[in-house]
């Protein structure tokens, strides 16, 4: 019989704790400590019993594989190599059909902690930390927003109308600023699976601040990574195993080209670079096709969502992970949580390409079993329509159009996400101010057949480009940090121009929330005619109408092209400004004017 050996030390358990009365019994505890390997294991708890142990490579790793078939909430005593843990088994608060995810009746509101509000600036640095810098006016380093600052405003994304929010990753990421320059206050980097980076806060902040977010109607969707951690991530300095890395010591990069995944010509070399190459050299790129690896993630966000009660998940550099074990994970979440959401990161901008992505897809030979995509197809065209006019056939708002005429690809339209600007892009309105053709970017997203996502500060004209640096599309949210002279959270400190932008697109948020006929309607759209374009939806007898002026000139819309919507209705509300529109005469439009016809 196998035993430690006189000097093991069991140094943390992973996960820290877990639950009873999952549809899956198995739990796999990774026991970390010096000299662990060779560990003998026993446990005497009610309905608990050992199915495997792992010896991995290192000698110190231990991979315990526990039976909880029967088992009851209680503390568990396990005996490794002589050492007592003590092990919580916990009721779930709620069984996981019950947990109801974000769909296209919702809004997300994307933000980053650190850059929208300090609630707490006694967690800015800590000295036993990797980078204790915080210096606001560098953009590419720690600005010191947290949990507390996000939970300290709650109130504002009420006002805004918003029903979701999506924090980009929120866990440790404990390694060095690149050139003492780049730090990784975005999130992507992690250090540790199982906790918030207490610069942010600690896990019961996280917890509150969801249970809060709830108590405003809000639901909290959690940004992982499954690609990749941090270099500094203690299986970087000590691997598990030899293949618990793809090319460890940064052995290959990434070519950042996702298509070679979905190509059936596809030669194993782009294949292998783009899913095996690690993404950044502080990065390295985790093997999902380990089967320890995979469990050991699908058990990591299992546990977030029954330990801090988060409403949805947006996985990361969706594409350059294993394909079968990412589908695995989403069929283990979808069999647990069968009305929960996941989004994947497919950064490809062309619908087929996104569609093979969705459950169910016909287009795929492997089932991904994920429920939303992100619809990269109509944030390009969005943002090169923008600067165009719309003409008879191909510019403008006729990219639009023909982003809509795929839909026939997607097994459900209404789980696409939809989005004009992110963390990771320019701002929609680049280093200018075109409100107009800001607000027709919005009135789309905010009434086609999709989910829609918002990035923080849209809403009172936040701007800026990555020419410099990604952390230009990234700046603090005014108001959020102490002495700040701008405060964009109260109407009395936002300017007329940032007040009139929160009002029209707060009354379009408002008038959207519990909306039948966005959520549920039909959607029929026009093809764009003398530069408008218009989309349609109809549910209950009711119909809206968005209508775009795609010119920098003024048109009108010729009322009798669109009698199969209007019919035979004479008046209409126009939810951008509350006003009365007669449909019995055309309607002028001014340049780039957006309206949206209720009826």
């Amino acid at each position: 019989m196998l035993t430690a050996n006189a000097t093991t030390k069991i140094s943390r358990v992973e996960p820290t704790d877990w639950y009873v009365g999952m549809k899956d019994p198995t739990l796999q505890l990774m026991v970390y400590g010096k000299d662990v390997r060779n560990a003998d294991v026993k446990i005497d708890y009610p309905g608990v019993k050992i199915d495997s142990l792992v010896r991995l490579d290192s000698p110190n790793y231990l991979l315990v594989y526990l039976n909880l078939e029967g088992a009851k909430a209680g503390t568990m005593n396990l005996n490794v190599g002589g050492k007592k843990i003590k092990y919580q088994l916990k009721n779930r608060d709620m069984s996981g059909d019950k947990r109801m995810g974000f769909t296209n009746a919702d809004v997300l509101y994307q933000l980053m902690p650190d850059r929208f509000a300090n609630g707490n600036p006694k967690n800015d640095a800590f000295k036993n930390m990797r980078d204790a810098v915080v210096d606001r006016k560098q953009p590419s380093m720690r600005h010191g927003g947290d949990l507390e600052g996000i939970c300290q405003h709650l109130d504002y994304f009420n006002e805004l109308g918003v029903t979701a929010l999506w924090l980009t990753p929120v866990l440790e990421n404990d390694r060095p600023a690149d050139e003492g320059k780049y730090s990784s206050y975005h999130g992507y980097a992690t250090s540790d699976f199982y906790n918030v980076d207490p610069r942010l806060g600690s896990n019961d902040d996280y917890r509150q601040l969801v249970d809060e977010c709830h108590k405003h109607g809000l639901k909290m969707v959690m940004d992982m990574i499954f690609n990749h951690c941090a270099d500094t991530h203690p299986w970087n300095l000590d691997a598990p195993s030899k293949d618990w890395f793809n090319y460890p010591h940064y052995g290959l990069q990434t070519s950042y080209k996702l298509t070679p995944v979905l190509d059936p010509y596809a030669s194993d070399i782009d294949k292998k670079e783009t899913v095996d190459g690690w993404f950044v050299p502080s990065m390295p790129d985790l093997n999902q096709r380990n089967p320890h690896v995979i469990k050991y993630l699908i058990q990591n966000s299992i546990w977030w969502i029954e330990t801090v009660g988060i409403d949805g998940i947006r996985m990361d550099t969706y594409p350059y992970a294993d394909r079968k074990a990412m589908a695995h994970w989403m069929k283990v979440l979808n069999d647990e949580y069968p009305n929960f959401n996941t989004v994947g990161e497919t950064w490809v901008a062309e619908p087929a390409y996104t569609a093979a992505w969705q459950k169910d897809s016909k287009l795929s030979d492997i089932n991904s079993n994920l429920k939303t995509v992100m619809d990269f197809s109509f944030y390009e065209k969005i943002n090169t329509a923008k600067n165009e006019d719309t003409d008879g056939f191909s510019t403008g708002f006729n990219r639009i159009y023909n982003n809509f005429v795929y839909d026939y690809l997607y097994a459900d339209p209404s789980h696409v996400m939809a989005f004009i600007e992110n963390h990771d892009t320019n701002h929609f309105l680049e280093n200018g101010k075109d409100v107009t053709g800001l607000k027709q970017a919005l009135a789309l997203l905010l009434t086609v057949n999709r989910i829609p996502q918002l990035y923080y500060g849209v809403e009172v004209l936040m701007n800026g480009t990555k020419e410099v640096t990604d952390g230009n599309v990234r700046k603090d949210f005014p108001g959020g940090f102490p002495g700040d002279e701008h405060n964009c959270f109260t109407r009395e400190g936002r300017t007329d121009a940032e007040n009139a932008m929160f009002d029209w697109l707060s009354r379009l948020l408002h008038w959207r929330q519990g909306n039948e006929v966005i959520i549920k309607g039909k959607q029929i759209q026009f093809m764009p005619f003398k530069g408008v374009y218009v989309v349609a939806r109809q549910y209950n007898g009711k119909s809206v109408m968005t209508i775009v002026n795609g010119n920098k000139t003024n048109a009108e819309l010729d009322v009798k092209r669109y009698a199969e919507i209007i019919a035979s209705h004479t008046q209409a509300t126009d939810i951008t400004t509350g006003k009365q529109l007669d449909l019995t005469h055309n309607i002028p439009l001014a340049a780039r004017q957006t309206v949206i016809l209720e009826f």
